[in-house]
């Protein structure tokens, strides 16, 4: 199959690409790297009447300290945040992950607010954005507002954005130097869709304690998902083999994964808990 007949527009400024959809009465999809919605298209389950391509819009582009934030605008390619010093610095948990996300060529193109808007439960970087407690910075036709990354993913690829909407930047708080971070997935080959994959932003204060603890999975469930309980259990204290376990008997109280015709659910929350010990081990190894 083919994409059906759209019109085409490449608008300079986040102002004419809000207008370009208004104007087009909500028939209409934003593109910049076109990694999902360009097969989408060609298998006409999208159909715009008019594609707005926000590619060449400079506020929509670019890393950068602004404040206690990084500011990762939303056309950043995966690459470029694979790439990025200040990613490193300052979003360590974002530059390891960046390596698992599809294949170099998707990297390439692919845009991280894209990676966001899409939702899909077992990408990478949406579950990594909920363990960073980013917020995410959007705009509208009429004003701008911020949504704090655990309000903003509701359901299966549905997400706090109205019609219209579209994502300016993503904000990441600034890593702490006592940050402490590790990330991990399992899948049947490097580049597919991860079976289950858990990232950890933690802080651990020069005693071995844990101060601060997020622990974030995907394809796991419908949207990315906090495993708070686990979280609780490692509070204040340092991180043993004990504690890892018993933090990973909490999973239970977190997680509730679906199975399906390759994975069942009991294997699949076998491996949440493997791989949570898995990076676990590795914070206390080097705290």
């Amino acid at each position: 199959m083919k994409a059906k007949a759209f019109d085409y527009i490449r608008p300079l400024s986040v102002d004419e690409a809000l207008l370009a959809y208004q104007g087009a009465e909500s028939d209409a999809c934003y593109i910049a790297g076109g990694q999902s919605l360009v097969p989408s298209l060609a298998l006409r389950l999208q159909a715009p009447g008019l594609l707005v391509d926000i590619a060449r819009i400079d506020e929509l582009h670019g890393i950068a300290v602004v404040g206690d934030y990084l500011r990762i605008g939303a056309t950043t390619r995966h690459c470029e945040i694979l790439s990025s010093e200040l990613v490193r610095r300052h979003a360590p948990l974002l530059a390891e992950a960046a390596p698992f996300v599809a294949h170099p060529a998707i990297r390439n193109k692919g845009t991280f607010g894209g990676s966001l808007a899409l939702a899909d439960p077992a990408s990478e970087f949406p579950a990594m954005a909920l363990a960073l407690d980013a917020v995410i910075e959007i705009a509208s036709a009429d004003a701008r507002r911020k949504v704090e990354v655990a309000d903003f993913f509701l359901d299966l690829y549905e997400t706090a954005l109205e019609p219209g909407e579209l994502i300016i930047a993503v904000h990441v708080p600034l890593a702490a130097p006592a940050t402490r971070c590790a990330f991990d997935e399992l899948a049947r080959r490097r580049g597919d869709y991860a079976i289950v994959g858990c990232g950890v932003n933690a802080q651990i204060d020069e005693d071995g304690l844990v101060e601060k603890m997020r622990i974030a999975f995907f394809s796991v469930a419908s949207t990315p998902v906090r495993a708070r309980t686990a979280e609780t259990t490692l509070l204040g204290n340092p991180l043993t083999l004990g504690s890892i376990r018993q933090a990973q008997e909490a999973l239970a109280a977190d997680l509730d994964p679906s199975g399906d015709e390759h994975t069942p659910a009991e294997m699949r929350m076998h491996l949440a808990r493997v791989l949570l010990g898995r990076l676990l081990g590795r914070l206390e190894e080097a705290a």
